[in-house]
């Protein structure tokens, strides 16, 4: 029959005859159309969570549609949603999700941090459209998502009406999307050094080798040489990217470089700008008919991946790095400019149809042997295969939102490693604003990005010790059980559990809960010391308490009776509170 919308979607009226059916999943009704006959099933993976899959008899656009109540929500989080946790309007535009950029998966949230629905695509290559909201004639919240699908595949919808925490509910999808695969190298869960922010494109062998030595004797396990390296300008355009080449001036023995950098025992990361050839590079004229868009405020191309002359060229300027230069890993930047709206039709010398798959076969030609880092908004599943980590989204000096992106990046990342943002500091700054920064980002993989030749003994002192936690602690901080609260404020408070041990980051007042058993870890990144400690299982326990160098302040043995007890955690320190066995 023809598709009749519903007022909850107004703006979204099928154009040309449609077929629509209602399917069941649970107590959710959802609504399935296309131009094509459908057939569909509805597997029960477990109470409140059902796999659906809507199958067209020819290959045709497949929407799959449902709204649930909009009752005591909070937030909505998608993992493009940036520093916006309101309930969106079902009006506005709808995102798009694909290989290149985004992934297909949100959750409404309700009241207690709970999931009043969770949902994700199966589709993680190709352009997935999605609309999410506030259907403002009903008061419901909406959801549609569409892709192409064909007979063979159709589109498959995961769909969670647990009430469980939304963490929880994220993470399934991260391993429903996952399937089999390899943990990454230990050395990407480790600390790392940048150049980005403490010498921006003014990098030279000279200058790295001089901040490699305090850095790995600070806890670092690697370093990144990020945008300089391959030219002599240094106009913070990308007019001079493509050829990647070392500057003959600031690297002119590469090889011996990294040798020497290695030596200091720091595995060597190198940046590249993967899509882009520069306007002033002998490239440029041969690139201009394998190009995607040109990006006047960049001074480059896109260049096209959909031809096997683009992919060839890129990955063979990558390869070089590690076999012939010995680089342990590359930093792909910009992966997400390939998402080029409308791109030119291909070719004949193209041999695929999408630059979604051109993307895939690029990266599928990389080295595989070496760490890869990426970065947020690409963040798609369909990458992990090719990558061991993924960094937040710049954010110079802020740790607010370093905090936001990297537990975003957390809920969904698979088996990637979750890197920080680069960690930045005025010369000034006080060693406890600098632990906050590091506190900020406890449940991640911090990258430091400072002059460490200029750091104040207080400030090294810092380091040192906040570095040496979160390397003790890799294993709880990074695999274990991940609970961030209130996205609707920005997550004041994060913990992770392991078997023996909770470790919790406090940014903000709020009372933190003590476990029954074990240890509990509390790091303070509030200006306020006074901490407010939840007890419900009577008890004792002993108390430590460390500033932020890692002096300890107090140590005493602690009566927990069931309430609430005060401590006094200085900013940027910590306690360690040991219950009686």
């Amino acid at each position: 029959m023809t598709a009749t919308t519903g007022i909850w979607q107004p703006h979204d009226r099928a154009s040309g005859e449609t077929r629509e059916v209602r399917i069941h999943a649970g107590t959710t009704e959802l609504t399935a159309t296309a131009a094509a006959e459908l057939t569909w099933t509805v597997t029960k993976d477990a109470e409140g969570v059902h796999e659906v899959r809507i199958t067209p008899d020819r290959p045709a656009v497949v929407r799959v549609a449902w709204r649930v109540p909009c009752v005591a929500a909070t937030a909505f989080w998608a993992p493009d949603g940036g520093e916006h946790r309101g309930l969106p309007p079902f009006w506005r535009k709808p995102r798009v999700a694909a290989l290149e950029k985004n992934a297909p998966v949100g959750c409404l949230v309700g009241a207690g941090d709970v999931s009043l629905c969770t949902y994700a695509v199966g589709e993680v290559v190709r352009p997935v459209h999605i609309r999410t909201g506030v259907v403002e004639e009903t008061g419901d919240f909406g959801f549609w998502a569409e892709h192409d699908a064909e007979p063979g595949t159709g589109l498959v919808l995961r769909l969670d009406r647990t009430g469980r925490p939304f963490s929880r509910t994220l993470a399934d999808v991260a391993e429903w999307w996952r399937g089999p695969a390899d943990e990454v190298p230990e050395v990407a869960r480790m600390p790392a050094y940048s150049t980005w922010y403490a010498m921006q494109q003014h990098v030279d062998a000279v200058s790295v080798e001089r901040q490699a030595g305090p850095a790995a004797e600070l806890g670092c396990e690697a370093i990144i040489v990020d945008d300089g390296w391959h030219s002599d300008d240094r106009g913070r355009g990308y007019g001079h990217v493509g050829e990647w080449e070392p500057s003959a001036t600031s690297f002119p023995d590469i090889s011996g470089h990294v040798a020497a950098v290695k030596q200091a025992g720091l595995a060597y990361l190198l940046w590249y700008a993967l899509p882009f050839v520069g306007r002033h590079t002998a490239l440029w004229d041969r690139v201009q008919p394998y190009s995607l868009a040109y990006k006047e405020h960049m001074n480059a191309v896109i260049v096209d991946p959909r031809y096997p002359y683009i992919r060839e060229l890129l990955a063979g300027h990558l390869t070089r790095a590690v076999q012939e230069w010995g680089m342990d890993g590359l930093k792909i930047d910009f992966i997400d400019q390939f998402a080029v709206e409308d791109p030119p039709e291909p070719g004949p010398e193209a041999d695929c149809a999408t630059v979604n798959e051109g993307v895939r076969r690029l990266l599928a030609m990389l080295p595989r042997d070496c760490l890869v880092e990426l970065r947020q908004p690409y963040v798609s599943p369909g990458l992990w295969p090719y990558a061991t980590m993924v960094r937040a989204s710049d954010c110079p000096l802020s740790p607010a939102h370093n905090r936001q992106r990297t537990v975003d990046l957390r809920l969904i990342a698979g088996p990637l490693a979750v890197h920080a943002d680069m960690l930045m500091w005025h010369l000034d700054e006080t060693p406890e604003r600098v632990a906050a920064q590091l506190v900020n980002v406890l449940f991640a993989v911090p990258q430091i990005s400072v002059d460490l030749t200029t750091q104040t003994p207080e400030q090294l002192e810092v380091l040192r010790f906040w570095l040496g936690f979160v390397k003790e602690h890799a294993d709880v901080l990074q695999r274990g059980a991940f609970e961030p609260a209130r996205p609707d404020l920005v997550y004041p408070q994060v913990t992770a559990r392991g078997e023996e041990s909770v470790i919790t980051a406090r940014y903000a007042p709020l009372p933190v809960a003590v476990p029954a058993t074990g240890t509990l870890w509390l790091a303070n990144a509030d200006a306020s010391p006074d901490v407010l400690l939840q007890v419900s299982d009577p008890g004792t326990a002993h108390a430590a308490v460390t500033d932020c160098r890692g002096r300890t302040v107090s140590s005493a043995a602690l009566d927990l009776s069931p309430g609430l007890h005060a401590i006094i955690v200085p900013t940027g320190g910590l306690l360690h509170l040991r219950r009686a066995s």
